[in-house]
C-alpha cells in the first residue's frame, strides 16, 4: 500500500480498513484478518496496524472477541458512512464550493461531470 504525508499511516491503514467494509470485502460479523496478517499484508510495522484497529475498535467499527480476533461490527457500515459524511460536509464540501466559485462552475457542471464519471466505472 503506498501511503502519503498527509495523514498518520495508521489512520491511513483504517480508512483502507473502512473502504473494505464499505465495499463488502468484510461484511457484518465476519472477522477480519489478524492485526499481524494485516500489516504483513500492507508491510507495515504491526504496531501501526494495532493503532488502526484500536482506533476502528474505539469508533464502533469493529470488535475484538478475546482469542479468537477482530470482527466487524453489526452497524459498521453505518458508523464509517456516518464519519465520512460529516468529514465530506465540514472539509471537503466548503472546499469544492470555493473552487467552483473561482471557476465558475455551476452546480450542473459538476452533475454533468459526475454523470460522466460514474457512467464509466
Amino acid at each position: 500500500m503506498a501511503f502519503n504525508n498527509d495523514k498518520a499511516i495508521y489512520l491511513q491503514i483504517a480508512d483502507r480498513l473502512s473502504d473494505e467494509i464499505l465495499v463488502g470485502t468484510y461484511k457484518a460479523f465476519d472477522r477480519i484478518p489478524s492485526v499481524r496478517e494485516y500489516a504483513a499484508k500492507l508491510g507495515v510495522n504491526a504496531n501501526t496496524a494495532v493503532k488502526a484497529y484500536d482506533q476502528l475498535a474505539q469508533e464502533g467499527v469493529i470488535y475484538n472477541k478475546r482469542g479468537l480476533g477482530y470482527f466487524v461490527a453489526e452497524d459498521a457500515q453505518r458508523h464509517i458512512k456516518q464519519k465520512r459524511r460529516q468529514i465530506f460536509l465540514k472539509t471537503v464540501l466548503p472546499e469544492m464550493v470555493r473552487q467552483m466559485k473561482l471557476l465558475d462552475l455551476t452546480w450542473e457542471d459538476i452533475k454533468q461531470a459526475t454523470s460522466s464519471i460514474t457512467s464509466h466505472s
